[in-house]
């Protein structure tokens, strides 16, 4: 099983406003970067996006150290997930059970991580790790500006 290294990040211009992801994506001496943006979103879905459009890009089941600077995806995936599952996707407000944010994405990284086997890290965002600070650079670099969304 092929083992890559990913390093995601997300970036919005307001929360909610323009939004941009990137993750850059290194197996042996091979390296991909990826980018996407969105119009209309918030930094938490930036976050998620990245690590899903990461994952999608592998063509094969691998095995994935993901590294990522949001707390959010971070205990998300590893804390929270199980949870919400177990409570039909619901999270418990003190005794109530209120929607899960960004449901969709999260049902979409859980079925990701079935399919690949994936360790999720967490590093301190603009501590001066190049490869985060790469992804950083290039999810603000996505994020689309308001002339481009007026010319489409």
């Amino acid at each position: 099983m092929k083992r890559v290294k990913i390093y995601t990040d997300g970036a919005c211009k307001g929360n909610p406003g323009p939004g941009g992801w990137a993750a850059v994506l290194i197996w042996g001496p091979y390296r991909k970067e990826i980018t996407g943006g969105e119009a209309h979103t918030t930094n938490n879905r930036m976050e998620l996006r990245a690590a899903i459009e990461a994952l999608r890009a592998l063509k094969e089941p691998a095995e994935v150290d993901l590294f990522t600077d949001s707390a959010y995806l971070k205990r998300g995936i590893t804390e929270w997930l199980p949870r919400w599952k177990e409570n039909g996707w619901k999270r418990r407000q003190g005794r109530r059970l209120l929607p899960v944010a960004n449901e969709d994405l999260w049902r979409e990284l859980d079925r990701l991580t079935r399919v690949h086997k994936v360790r999720f890290h967490w590093l301190a965002g603009h501590a001066g790790h190049p490869e985060n600070e790469r992804a950083d650079r290039l999810a603000r670099k996505s994020i689309p500006s308001p002339a481009s969304e007026r010319s489409r």
